[in-house]
């Protein structure tokens, strides 16, 4: 198992590297160049130029997150094997600087959704939260809300330049249903996979987040049958899974470890944390330890531990923890994040050291099956 952590460079990122390098065990930065919109080309020499940084700080640079996929090709639009050809360009200029996974999404309009991102908890932290009964029937009244709530901070996964336009976007998607998002993937994926092969690269779709549809949107990858039919749709080893036990977690339905079991396989990246689910359906993030939510990450570490995974993972989002929203990007602080680091790695050394111990003694039963 490989920790690492997202960051969103210099100038960018009020965390630094050499901040991150503290936090033991992180060996490796997930980045981006997240100043490119949707179906831009990738420049070469930007490329190079934040991978280089990255390494010559004693990081690995193999996972990107994320690659945004042009809106004409979520709908099938004649113009995508236009952004296909450019997002192929993209995938060979990544390898050729040593990217292995590539982190992305299928959701329509919106990247994740919550409703409100400063929301407080018993102990005085505050987390991103969703509150059901706030989604109301206006797309563009919500994503004002969380905007304002935002401040001048970026909402992280959000595409500004997008949410200009949002009743275009609304009428572009008007009859794409589930199944037509679906066959528009498979066919991105159709011609994407065999150049992936090529270079070495996986693709790792993440699951939609919340895995429910918003707004009369399709969201088609939010249930451990739904990830079943896209990876069977295109069955090859580079066309994998984000496995994020927050996304998939919030959703009582999605049993995470039978999930995680399924695919362990065809998973070359992980975003580990826990959401705190209500009867109502709301939900909010809280600390990755056992008990302060509803996801069983020692659980879940347990079963990579077991499978021998040696993928990358990330804590994904935190709380914000001692005044940090003043100046960080919602979800994305640097003290939360740590301890999660921290946390998933203790859970795995204790793993470690009881198969030693059990090497040497000849028993070794931490729960395994």
């Amino acid at each position: 198992m490989k920790m690492t952590w997202r960051w969103y460079g210099e100038g960018n990122d009020s965390i630094t590297l050499d901040q991150i390098r503290q936090i033991p065990g992180v060996s490796g930065i997930v980045w981006s160049l997240h100043h490119k919109a949707a179906g831009e080309a990738w420049d070469e020499a930007e490329i190079e130029a934040e991978a280089n940084k990255i390494v010559s700080n004693g990081f690995s640079a193999a996972v990107v997150e994320s690659v945004n996929v042009h809106d004409d090709i979520k709908i099938g639009l004649p113009s995508r094997d236009r952004y296909i050809d450019l997002y192929i360009d993209t995938i060979r200029k990544l390898s050729a600087v040593g990217v292995k996974v590539i982190c992305y999404n299928f959701m329509p309009v919106f990247d994740w959704t919550r409703t409100q991102l400063y929301y407080p908890l018993p102990d005085g932290s505050n987390a991103l939260f969703y509150e059901k009964a706030s989604i109301g029937s206006n797309p563009g009244e919500m994503a004002e809300m969380i905007l304002r709530g935002g401040g001048s901070y970026t909402i992280p996964g959000w595409e500004p330049e997008r949410l200009a336009r949002l009743d275009e976007l609304f009428a572009a998607y008007a009859g794409v249903t589930e199944e037509r998002l679906f066959d528009n993937l498979v066919y991105f994926l159709r011609k994407i996979i065999p150049v992936c092969e090529e270079v070495g690269i996986k693709m790792a779709i993440h699951p939609d987040d919340p895995p429910w549809q918003i707004f009369g949107l399709p969201r088609i990858v939010r249930s451990q049958a739904s990830i079943r039919r896209i990876l069977d749709a295109v069955d090859s080893p580079s066309n994998g899974l984000t496995f994020c036990s927050g996304s998939l977690g919030t959703h009582p339905e999605n049993d995470l470890p039978a999930i995680l079991r399924e695919f362990r396989h065809r998973i070359p990246f992980a975003h580990l944390r826990s959401v705190k689910v209500f009867e109502n359906g709301d939900f909010v993030e809280v600390s990755h330890r056992l008990g302060d939510g509803s996801v069983n990450l020692p659980e879940l570490v347990r079963i990579l531990h077991e499978h021998g995974y040696d993928g990358y993972v990330r804590p994904d989002h935190g709380r914000h923890l001692w005044g940090e929203e003043a100046y960080c990007r919602p979800g994305y602080g640097l003290y939360d994040r740590a301890l999660g680091a921290m946390y998933l790695l203790g859970v795995w050394d204790g793993l470690e050291d009881a198969r030693q111990a059990a090497t040497e003694g000849g028993e070794f039963d931490v729960g395994a099956e």
